[in-house]
């Protein structure tokens, strides 16, 4: 009975963690997504290039997901970036800069500290675009930063209402999932950089009141450095 109150009372709240449990169970998970293709389509040889389709494909499953998960708010903040454009892109330019910066000299100190060696997400990251550069700048460049901006702003927005508990947690969480398979203290290390990104579009978000500042953001980001990685 007194738990039942307690749900009543903080009903919304408990229905954004479900929310966050759900998304992100989704997430972790979709490999089990292109498993199931793989399985459908009778796919007996995994290449590189594969690998990379299917990553698009299950990002693009997830996508649909979040997409009806969120819907209603996703609307509601999409018009409210329309409204206020301009303004929008200029505070997302600005903390993109600043996080781009933290990214950049956390990356300078670390390899100093390390001598040399790179991030491991990064590493699987070029291996990827090598094998199938097209779908990597749609899937990196377009589709993941859309997921990953409902799954670390929208989220944990939606959670956590303090702007300072909501900027941290969301930039810790997103900097923790791109060294989520480290092995060893230099690629626990990179949690920095990717974290200090994560906070300038953490901060972007709770500047602009919509996800969607961030995900502009984040495309620019993600796609640059695609098509960098392409062309060199």
């Amino acid at each position: 009975m007194i738990l039942l109150v307690i749900i009543m009372k903080y009903k919304n709240l408990c229905t954004n963690i479900l929310k966050l449990i759900i998304s992100f169970f989704l997430f972790f998970e979709s490999t089990y997504i292109q498993k199931f293709f793989v399985w459908i389509f009778h796919i007996k040889k995994i290449t590189p290039s594969l690998v990379t389709i299917l990553s698009f494909i299950s990002n693009l499953v997830i996508l649909i997901f979040l997409f009806l998960l969120f819907r209603k708010d996703l609307i509601k903040e999409f018009k409210l970036f329309k409204k206020n454009i301009s303004n929008n892109i200029d505070i997302g330019f600005k903390y993109w800069l600043l996080g781009l910066a933290g990214m950049m000299i956390s990356n300078i100190v670390i390899t100093i500290i390390f001598q040399g060696g790179g991030a491991s997400n990064e590493q699987q990251v070029q291996k990827m675009i090598q094998a199938a550069p097209l779908f990597m700048i749609l899937n990196a460049g377009l589709i993941a930063p859309i997921n990953e901006e409902i799954l670390f702003r929208k989220n944990f927005r939606n959670v956590f209402k303090n702007n300072i508990v909501f900027i941290l947690v969301s930039g810790i969480f997103f900097g923790y999932l791109h060294v989520s398979g480290a092995t060893s203290l230099l690629q626990w290390a990179y949690i920095i950089p990717y974290s200090s990104l994560g906070i300038g579009f953490a901060i972007m978000y709770s500047k602009t009141n919509s996800v969607f500042t961030s995900i502009c953001m984040h495309m620019m980001h993600n796609t640059i450095l695609t098509l960098i990685s392409i062309l060199l």
